[in-house]
């Protein structure tokens, strides 16, 4: 099994990790605290050595490979329908994004000021968050596809739980995009299922072994 696949993985675990984060803040109005850290935290990496580096550990993606074990055995799986349907709709952003240098430019700038900011707060501080999900509100909201998040209406009405899934998605896309440059492409997701599959597994366990 070639490294550059376990990258992939860790980078499509990334992604659909966020995605199914998403979901579970719109239904519950929650999520658990170590991928959050690990997703959120991801954004305020630049020019890591290694995939692993920028979710900081395996057990802090454990949530996305067990996200996407469960796709890539049954993509037809109803358990996940809607972390499924967002992790397609940032992959499609994120296509439109990488075209748009100024915005990416942009993006670029304020993220640094936010890592700037959880330096003297935290990362996970509302005020950071607030910030990340303003940078997502004033650049990727302003595409015409938009991604629609299914759930508890009061839920998703609440300041908290609106910023907490906008600043998921621009990790999301950070993973998204971490994951084109190392080779990753949707046909890939069909060609290479099995190969893909078999990787997320053996991450999985690491994760869990490590977590213990």
């Amino acid at each position: 099994m070639s490294d550059n696949t376990e990258q992939q993985v860790m980078a499509l675990a990334g992604l659909f990790q966020a995605c199914a984060m998403v979901e579970k803040l719109a239904k519950t109005g929650v999520c658990p605290q170590l991928p959050y850290r690990a997703s959120v935290e991801s954004l305020f990496v630049q020019n890591p050595k290694d995939t692993l580096q920028v979710y900081g550990s395996l057990p802090g993606l454990l949530l996305g490979f067990e996200a996407l074990s469960e796709l890539l055995h049954d993509h037809k799986s109803t358990q996940l329908n809607d972390c499924l349907k967002y992790s397609m709709g940032v992959l499609h952003l994120q296509k439109k994004l990488a075209k748009q240098r100024d915005m990416l430019d942009i993006i670029g700038s304020r993220v640094a000021q936010a890592a700037s900011q959880a330096g003297h707060f935290e990362s996970l501080h509302e005020n950071v968050i607030g910030n990340i999900a303003d940078i997502y509100t004033d650049t990727i909201s302003t595409f015409r596809f938009r991604i629609q998040v299914n759930g508890d209406a009061n839920l998703l009405q609440q300041k908290r739980v609106a910023n907490q899934i906008r600043a998921l998605l621009l990790s999301a896309i950070r993973s998204a995009t971490l994951w084109r440059q190392l080779g990753g492409n949707r046909l890939h997701l069909v060609m290479s299922r099995k190969r893909l599959l078999d990787s997320a597994e053996k991450l999985k366990h690491l994760a869990l072994k490590e977590s213990l």
